[in-house]
């Protein structure tokens, strides 16, 4: 299966496995999926035969609220059956809804944002110390980096030369519940990881032509004297693939519901198909899928910048004094 296919599988099986748990982040799960497919289809070293053999690749998806889109790329390389997909987020699945380390093919427990990185730094210096060969990948979410263990640990591989490790950044632009620069000023990114030694790339993180240009160019410069270890800024949509899911936090945390929501979002993927790959939950589409109305929220703003009233604070007030005095009323 190449990138282009699997991508689309990861994008498929996100909504399926969304829709029937309830979960989130299907947001998270669609803006990554490229850079996922891209590095479980030939650029990392894995084997589901043998998913613990000492010389693979390590990955950690830092940003383990799309853990869904891991779950996916294993399922689909033979780590476990792809039906299990379907556990997703359900009581006693070994698919948890922030990626879990209990299933083969995940190094890393993560959820709580700023720690893989660190991890992976771990991971590198150990194999440098141990004259290993193998690289280790991170996946970071642009929100997670307002954390400081992700810039102590970026001090830490450029103090090491720690070549072998190469971080991703699923620079979506979007965060909680705002686009990242309403919520905390970051850029210029770039610059800022120059600043810390590190080798920067900058690309279109939707693009898997520019996604293996990036890891083409992160193993040669892994090679160069300077030994630096390199970050790809892969710039995406949050929520590419589905038109009204992009650019919309709203798709953060809300999962497609039952009628319009899934019936679109599924017909949406089907319409950019690829030649000869199979749909395991609706073969053939959905027929006369439900369309959204005037009264369903959708091509809303629902940034907190733009939906926060500044009068709330002095209103919620207003009704707490209320309360209190029908309360003083009622005792009287």
């Amino acid at each position: 299966m190449n990138s282009e296919e699997l991508a689309w599988k990861i994008r498929r099986h996100g909504i399926e496995m969304t829709h029937l748990s309830g979960g989130s982040h299907i947001g998270a799960i669609l803006s990554v999926a490229d850079i996922i497919a891209v590095l479980y289809s030939g650029v990392m070293n894995i084997d589901p035969k043998n998913p613990k053999k000492m010389d693979r690749d390590r990955f950690i998806l830092s940003k383990g609220h799309a853990g869904a889109s891991i779950y996916a790329a294993l399922a689909e390389n033979g780590f476990f059956e792809v039906e299990e997909l379907k556990t997703h987020y359900q009581n006693g699945s070994r698919l948890s809804g922030h990626v879990s380390h209990h299933l083969l093919g995940v190094d890393f427990s993560t959820g709580s944002l700023g720690h893989g990185l660190s991890a992976g730094v771990g991971m590198a210096y150990a194999a440098k110390k141990d004259g290993k060969s193998h690289k280790v990948y991170v996946v970071l979410g642009d929100g997670e980096c307002d954390e400081g263990s992700v810039w102590e640990a970026a001090l830490f591989a450029n103090h090491f030369r720690l070549n072998n490790l190469v971080a991703i950044v699923d620079h979506n632009h979007m965060q909680s519940m705002d686009f990242q620069e309403n919520t905390l000023e970051i850029e210029d990114f770039g610059e800022k990881w120059k600043a810390f030694g590190w080798n920067v790339i900058e690309m279109d993180g939707n693009s898997h032509e520019e996604l293996n240009i990036a890891f083409e160019q992160a193993e040669k410069l892994s090679k160069e004297e300077a030994h630096k270890p390199t970050v790809i800024i892969a710039n995406t949509i949050k929520g590419f693939g589905v038109s009204f899911m992009q650019n919309d936090i709203l798709w953060h945390y809300r999962f497609p519901h039952e009628g319009w929501e899934y019936d679109c979002a599924v017909a949406e993927l089907h319409k950019c198909k690829p030649e000869g790959v199979e749909d395991p939950y609706t073969p053939d589409g959905i027929e006369n899928p439900a369309q959204p109305t005037e009264r369903d929220d959708i091509g809303n703003d629902h940034t907190f910048s733009y939906t926060w009233d500044t009068s709330y604070p002095e209103k919620m007030r207003r009704v707490e004094a209320k309360s209190g005095s029908d309360e003083r009323e009622h005792r009287v």
